[in-house]
């Protein structure tokens, strides 16, 4: 790929299109924040736990469901578990694709339009 289409965007992104960034090279202070954005992979019952955890102490959780299939009960199930938190703790939630969740608490909205479009 050449440089003007990772600028612009092309097509089929893979891990070697990303840089892993070392916080230590900022200045930063994450320990005055009061909310926090965890990454997240859900496999099974725990997963969907410590998520819900998460929300209810008012963070935003981006979780990464494409281990589960999608025609398997358990992903409605546990994606219908996560919409009722989003409900109770007045907060949001949206799929992104077919692979990531994405739940914030109340006073995070979450937009369903993409910056560039």
């Amino acid at each position: 790929m050449g440089f003007m289409q990772k600028i612009l965007g092309g097509s089929g992104n893979s891990t070697e299109d990303y840089v892993e960034l070392d916080l230590g090279d900022f200045d930063t202070n994450a320990g005055d924040a009061r909310t926090t954005v965890h990454i997240a992979e859900i496999d099974n019952q725990e997963d969907v736990i410590a998520i819900k955890d998460a929300v209810y102490d008012g963070d935003i959780v981006v979780a990464d469901i494409t281990r589960l299939r999608t025609e398997d009960s358990m992903t409605e199930h546990f994606t219908e578990e996560l919409r009722q938190v989003a409900r109770e703790v007045d907060g949001d939630i949206i799929q992104k694709g077919d692979d990531q969740l994405i739940i914030s608490p109340s006073g995070v909205a979450i937009s369903r339009q993409k910056l560039n479009r």
